[in-house]
């Protein structure tokens, strides 16, 4: 994990998170705008917030982290139903399709859309805590690395969980946007 963008032209965008209510620290990401492009503005705007329906801006501010899976992934970004199920993207529709599979999951903090199935991506995503995920390579577009925040990862990953891995205290993005 680097903490800087290995491109320029790529976006650098934060997550602020709180455990419980207690601030934890920032996650930091490098967007792979060159490669992933239209996955990357999907979540770029929703972090930033720019991208509105019927005039108000939606996005990741307030959304939670529904699932955690120890020394495997965090997924959040359920905005919509707040409980994995939810969906939704700047394009037309609630999903736009699978960009491309150049990136893999082969290390921790890599950032990749959450799906149902191919060419169902929407506002969900994951982190990778750990390498050993390939087998979502081909499934899953990784459009983006943590560049700074890894502790702040840790912390998310070391919350206890319930049935179907629902974190116990709730862990939620207080404020995101683009450095």
């Amino acid at each position: 994990m680097s903490n800087k963008a290995s491109s320029k032209s790529n976006p650098v965008v934060f997550l602020d998170v709180s455990i419980g209510g207690q601030a934890v620290g920032r996650m930091k990401f490098e967007l792979f705008a060159e490669t992933c492009p239209r996955t990357a503005e999907n979540f770029r705007q929703f972090c930033t917030g720019e991208h509105r329906r019927d005039g108000q801006p939606i996005g990741y501010k307030g959304a939670t982290f529904h699932r955690i899976i120890k020394d495997f992934m965090v997924q959040g970004g359920d905005f919509v139903k707040g409980d994995g199920t939810g969906r939704t993207c700047i394009y037309q529709g609630d999903v736009f399709e699978d960009e491309n599979f150049i990136h893999k999951h082969d290390g921790p903090g890599l950032l990749s859309m959450a799906n149902s199935g191919a060419n169902t991506n929407g506002c969900q995503f994951f982190i990778t805590c750990s390498s050993g995920a390939e087998f979502l390579d081909g499934k899953h577009v990784v459009f983006g690395k943590l560049i700074d925040g890894l502790l702040t990862l840790r912390k998310i990953e070391d919350v206890v969980t319930g049935p179907n891995n629902r974190p116990r205290l709730p862990v939620v993005i207080t404020e995101c946007g683009e450095m």
